[in-house]
């Protein structure tokens, strides 16, 4: 016998296949349960219409409705058992009222006086996951379906209703899991930040996070470790956290600026000297090698010493061995050897400026530090930091403008953190209220050298500020700045200029720096080896000065 299929049953199974299919198109479940209802309307005709799911272990509210206003979804809540709503909820039942005028217990909380006239009858079924209802989809139908049987419309709603559990169910199950996935996060970054977190150095962003992992993986062992980064990104302040971290914590940590003494000093700074060695050595000098003996000796600037120097602490650090100035007696230490420079020392060997064997004996872990521009993130945090020191110091309660934030934040820093304190440090001093406006910041006025300085690479506007009535200096800015420093300065201070072409603009920053090609080097952001081809290509001659 042929199973005979109406054009109602047709339309029934069509619908069913079409809410199927919105119910496994979308991981958000809000708009795919509005899409099932949506379907029921556009197939079948139904509106009103609502799903209710529990909320919590009393309340159940609507989360998905057509027909509704915004206004009558937030008044479908329900406790369970109240209303028809709440009948189905404890029962598990479906509940069919063929006239809700003549039902005492119906409530028409959800509707407007208006619609609720017009509806005649209810259709409501449970939402089940197994045996537990976990919610009601609930149909309307108007007058002109008085008398008709509703037997098709629950058969067809317990059938969606089916499929909404299993969704919901599945969509919770995802949500625990990405909330529980959250919150192991959350949990672990703490951990991290905990544990890979060093004082006195703000730094919540990823670079940096990177770069407390590696001070804490390197710190406990006794491996030399080479610091790299420009300056003012914090070599000293890391250099210090590894001693600190390190099982030579209480022993001395000594420090010395390679680059700031000559060679005939620095010999005597590091190994010491005898009585007489020198004129005015009047009586005998321990060296910083032995003042950090069982303790750790960080070298700054060490790219920077000569290389006959170089020859002369190659040894020390192969042997740890030395002889003072004057002296023949030969002294050993245990040292632990921490050196930082900003130069590229890669490229300083392949120049023969630095020995490729010194370079092997320093660079065992090297570790590099962003510079600030990298990690604009932590720079809220580093300006709050040093805000509150001020503050404390100089007994103020200065506050900052979020348009001030925003234009410290983008400024370009080449100084890096240094440059960033001294700003701050600055400003603070020279303000005579109690708010920092965006006016007030130096680089909003020219005062400092963050918003000029960029890269060679690429041209930049140019503003042109009048110094004191004198000559005028044209400075390039940050394309992202420029707009702002133009409106930052009035019109009778500032005036446009063409931009200045490479060749211009590297003879400004030779300038600026004496000539020196290092310190214009660093000026612009490039290398020496960049600066020094920019300067053959443009036929810059170097002067002598």
């Amino acid at each position: 016998m042929k199973d005979h299929v109406t054009p109602n049953h047709f339309q029934e199974l069509t619908t069913i296949y079409e809410v199927s299919k919105v119910l496994s198109s979308s991981m958000d479940l809000e708009h795919t349960l509005n899409d099932v209802l949506k379907t029921l309307e556009s197939h079948l005709h139904i509106s009103p219409s609502m799903i209710v799911l529990r909320m919590n272990e009393e309340i159940v509210g609507v989360i998905a409705a057509t027909g509704l206003s915004v206004a009558e979804i937030e008044r479908g809540r329900y406790r369970l058992g109240e209303g028809m709503i709440g009948k189905i909820m404890r029962a598990g039942m479906p509940i069919v009222i063929p006239d809700v005028s003549q039902e005492p217990a119906f409530l028409h909380r959800a509707f407007e006086p208006e619609i609720s006239q017009r509806l005649h009858a209810f259709v409501g079924v449970p939402i089940k996951v197994g045996y537990e209802c976990i919610g009601v989809l609930a149909i309307y139908r108007s007058e002109r379906h008085k008398g008709v049987s509703f037997r098709s419309d629950v058969r067809l709603l317990q059938m969606i209703a089916n499929l909404v559990g299993q969704t919901v169910n599945l969509h919770q199950g995802i949500s625990a899991e990405r909330n529980r996935l959250l919150q192991e996060k959350h949990r672990l970054q703490k951990e991290l930040q905990k544990r890979y977190s060093i004082k006195n150095v703000i730094g919540n962003s990823r670079a940096m996070q990177a770069v407390f992992s590696d001070v804490h993986q390197a710190a406990p062992g006794k491996a030399t470790v080479l610091l790299r980064g420009e300056s003012g990104t914090g070599k000293e302040v890391i250099a210090r956290a590894i001693h600190y971290l390190s099982p030579r914590r209480d022993k001395a940590f000594v420090s010395l600026n390679c680059a700031a003494l000559p060679e005939s000093i620095l010999e005597s700074e590091l190994f010491g000297h005898e009585r007489g060695a020198f004129t005015g050595a009047t009586q005998e000098r321990k060296g910083r090698f032995e003042l950090a003996d069982n303790g750790t000796l960080f070298l700054d600037e060490i790219g920077d010493i000569s290389p006959a120097f170089q020859a002369k602490l190659l040894r020390v650090l192969q042997e740890r061995e030395f002889e003072r100035v004057g002296g023949s007696q030969t002294r050993r230490v245990n040292v632990r050897i921490i050196t930082a420079t900003n130069r590229n020392l890669e490229e300083a060997v392949s120049k023969g400026e630095f020995r490729a064997d010194l370079y092997y004996r320093i660079n065992v872990v090297s570790i590099f530090l962003p510079p600030l521009r990298e990690r604009r993130e932590d720079i809220p945090a580093l300006i709050e930091h040093f805000l509150a020191r001020h503050n404390a110091d100089n007994q103020r309660k200065l506050t900052l403008t979020p348009e001030a934030l925003q234009t410290m934040v983008s400024c370009y820093w080449p100084g890096n953190v240094r440059e960033l304190e001294n700003c701050v440090e600055r400003t603070a001093t020279m303000m005579r209220g109690d708010i920092i406006r965006n006016l007030d910041v130096p680089c909003q006025r020219n005062q400092c050298l963050s918003m000029a300085l960029r890269p060679l690479e690429g041209s930049h506007p140019i503003v042109t500020m009048k110094v004191s009535g004198s000559r005028s200096i044209p400075l390039p800015v940050m394309p992202e700045a420029a707009g702002q420093v133009l409106d930052a300065v009035t019109a009778s201070d500032v005036e446009a200029s063409p931009p200045l072409s490479e060749r211009d603009r590297l003879i400004q920053a030779m300038d600026r720096c004496g000539w020196v090609q290092a310190k214009a080097a660093r000026l612009l952001g490039t290398t020496t080896r960049k600066l020094g081809y920019a300067l053959n290509k443009h036929g810059v001659e170097v002067k002598k000065l």
